[in-house]
Parts: C-alpha cells; structure tokens; sequence
C-alpha cells in the first residue's frame, strides 16, 4: 500500500488520495497496535522522548506540509507514525508528559465527541455561508464553532451511543437494511432535484440569467488539466490580429478570463493578444503542484514560445489569492528571467472575488430590497500590495482600484452580470476589465489611470 501511494503521488495523485488501495497503510497502524502492542521500554527518559516524538511528527504535519509537498506518500508517515508513537506510549506509560497531555479533560471530551463533531461540523459551515453571502466576521465564526460543539454533544450523546449500545441497532440485518434505505432514499432524492432542476419554483422571483462566457478555446488555448499541452498552437490561441505588437497572456484562469473582452477593445488594445493559459497554474517558473503535474512543463514551454516568437511583451495573471501560503518570491524570479530576455513585463493583480456566485448575491439582494449592486469581497483586499511588492522590473496593475471602493465591488453593470460565478469575469466582466486597467500597446503606449 505504501509502495503504491508513493507512486500514485507523481502519476495519479487524486487516485491516490481517495482509493483504499493506497490509503489502508494509514489506516492500520491503529488496528496492528491494539492487536500486536509492542512491548514497553525500559527506560522511562526513552518513553518520554517517543511521547515527544510523536508531538513533534504530528506538528510537523499540520504545520510544515503544504499543497506542493505530494501525498499522501512520504509524507503521510509523519502523521500516521506520530499518532502510533501517542498511542504505544499510552498504552504503556501513561504517566509521561505527553499521556497526561493527551489526558486533559477537555481534550478527552472532544475526543469523544470527534467523529460526531466531524459530521456536524461542515453543514453549519456551509449553510452559515450560504445564509450569509459574506465572509464570516471572528463573532459569526466563534458561535459556528460553539454551535459545532454543542451540536456533535447532542449527536453522540443521542445518536451514537444509543447505536452503540443497543444490539438491535448493531445487528448486521438492521444495519444493512437501514442503509440500503437510505441509500434508496438519497438517490431518489438526488434525481428528483436533478430532473426538477432544482425544485426553481420555490423561488418564484429568482431568474436563472444565462450569462455570456465567451470563448476560452477550452483544450488547445485553456488547459483544465486533462488536455496535452502539446495542443496548444499559436496560430489557434492568437486571440486579436493586425498589429506590429504581440502580447503573450500566461497564467490560470484568472487569465484567461480577460478573453472574451479582448474583440470589443482591440482598436484600444492594438496589439495581437497570444492566449497561453492552464487552470490552476500560475505563471510562476518554479511552482510545483502535485494536482497539477504538467504545470513546471507548461511554464517552461512558455519560454520557448517567448524565445522563438520572438515575443517583447509578456501580460502574467493569476489568482495570486490562491498562491500566497508558498510565497511570491517564484513570481519575482520569473519577472528576471523574462526581462533578462529583453521582455516587457505587466502583473495584473488579484481581482475581485465573491463569497458565492453573483446571481445568487443578486437574488439575495433583492430578497432584501437593496439597490446597490456591489458586494464585500471575499479576500483580503491587501492582497495585491503584497503581490506589488514581488514584481520589481514589472509593471503592476491593481484591478481592485479600478472597480472596487470600501472593500466592496460591483457584480453588476447595466443590467449585466460582470461575473459568471465567484470571481472569473463574464464577456461583460471582461470587457469593463480591459478598457478601464489594461494597458495600450499602441504609439502612446497608455497605462490606465485609476479612479
């Protein structure tokens, strides 16, 4: 199991998260310790520092792995050892630092009522955002986590006990048959909301506005990650033609969003526009993702286009909100390596993102009888100041001082949805975007000026 997890790392990394086949070696170091403990040490400072061992094995996988480190392979082991390291010492000394630790009343309690705390927790965490459309302030954050509590001490108090104690409840025949109906009953369920389309009548004064997109050239010029990157040509992914100036666009698609508003600006623009965009890749030389093996490869390609389309000028975005936790200092070293090709560099900071998808904020507001079509964002709106601190040689643009004020920003222009879901800009979206931050590549050379 842990051969095979370590290889599904590099190959089939959501494969090897989820399946059993390469998750059981996680799964069993409890179950070998209650049925083959290991006899104790001797030696009591030994036992202490195995108790802290385990502490530290646990810390470092909370606090020392991040999305580009692969697992579960390797890394799974600092976890799983540290846990089986807190258990052995348990249950032979338990008068080290790290049993008493582990024996604190409260502690224990929230060990008890985990696996109901864990079932209970993500429903109220998704309703209150739901109910909400906001970020969650530190009061409505500590009454959810309260709520948590107290719902997951009913729930194993109530539920799981009388489960586990009542025979009838633990035979196999009721099991089987209680979940066999509910299974009838959620598929049932899941179908009539599928074929009802959602059941839309409960909300009479909803509109379900289909909102323009345009065209990413999904699989040639946009990568969702299940296309060959060896798709991507120029002579498809040219999205404005007719001038002496060619722009190269890299990043995710929180680039490739800015597409569908390229046609209704290109006497603006006057240049020809090279689309070169991968989901969930930043245009960052260096990163490295696990969910997204061909990233490195992609970004790498884009220096050979650059190079051999002899390409001056180079428009990087992303959703940097999304990139932080690893740092910018990639985001630096890919603006030297670009200009040290003699390149002209523009970073288009973070734009806007939502709690939810903008129609549902439409309906909401007018739920509530507000005419204001701006929302609060859903991001930390220092976001791009520290973005702008990492492009030195580049010139920076930040949308959210061209469309946003007080932290809020409009979802809604004439009439038109600026947004077809949290944050990627709609046809609209995309064409408000580019007339009012995107830079001019004709004789003036403009860069936009903000509000």
């Amino acid at each position: 199991s842990f051969v095979r997890a370590v290889m599904a790392t590099s190959r089939a990394p959501p494969a090897g998260f989820y399946l059993r086949p390469t998750r059981i070696g996680n799964l069993i170091w409890g179950p070998l310790l209650m049925l083959k403990p290991p006899p104790p040490l001797g030696n009591r400072f030994l036992m202490e520092s195995v108790g802290l061992a385990g502490f530290g094995l646990l810390a470092i996988g909370f606090f020392a792995l991040s999305e580009s480190d692969p697992f579960p392979g390797y890394n799974a082991l600092y976890p799983c050892i540290g846990t089986a390291l807190l258990i052995y010492v348990g249950q032979n000394s338990p008068s080290t630092v790290a049993s008493r630790m582990l024996e604190v009343r409260p502690l224990v309690w929230i060990g008890l009522i985990s696996y109901s705390l864990y079932l209970v927790h993500w429903p109220l965490n998704a309703f209150a955002h739901y109910l909400s459309f906001q970020k969650l302030d530190p009061l409505m954050t500590g009454a959810m986590l309260v709520a948590s509590l107290a719902l997951a001490a009913f729930s194993w108090k109530f539920v799981e006990q009388p489960f586990r104690q009542k025979r009838a409840f633990t035979a196999p025949g009721p099991i089987f048959a209680f979940s066999a109906l509910a299974i009838v009953v959620l598929c049932a369920g899941g179908a009539a909301g599928a074929l009802g389309n959602g059941f839309p009548q409960r909300f009479p004064d909803y509109v379900q506005r289909r909102i323009s997109v345009g065209d990413w050239r999904n699989g040639i010029c946009f990568n969702e990650g299940t296309s060959r990157i060896e798709s991507w040509n120029m002579e498809d992914c040219t999205r404005t033609r007719g001038f002496p100036t060619t722009v190269f666009l890299w990043g995710d698609s929180f680039a490739a969003h800015y597409v569908s508003g390229l046609g209704a600006n290109i006497n603006r623009l006057q240049a020809n526009i090279v689309e070169y965009t991968y989901a969930g890749c930043p245009p960052i030389l260096s990163y490295y993702s696990y969910a997204r093996l061909d990233c490195v490869r992609f970004n790498r390609k884009a220096l050979d286009i650059i190079l051999e389309a002899d390409i001056k000028t180079v428009i990087l975005s992303g959703k940097w909100s999304d990139y932080e936790v690893r740092g910018f200092d990639g985001l630096q070293q890919t603006i030297d390596t670009l200009r040290a090709l003699g390149v002209r560099v523009f970073v288009i900071g973070q734009s806007p993102q939502f709690p939810t998808d903008v129609r549902k904020i439409a309906f909401f507001a007018k739920r509530q009888n507000l005419d204001d079509t701006s929302w609060p964002m859903a991001m930390d709106p220092g976001i791009n100041e520290r973005v702008r601190s990492f492009t030195k040689g580049a010139t920076f643009i930040d949308p959210l001082k061209f469309l946003c004020s007080a932290g809020r920003c409009p979802y809604s222009d004439r009439g038109e949805f600026m947004y077809f879901d949290y944050g990627h800009f709609s046809s609209a979206g995309a064409t408000l975007a580019i007339s009012k931050y995107w830079p001019a590549f004709g004789k003036d050379n403009a860069l936009p000026k903000t509000k």
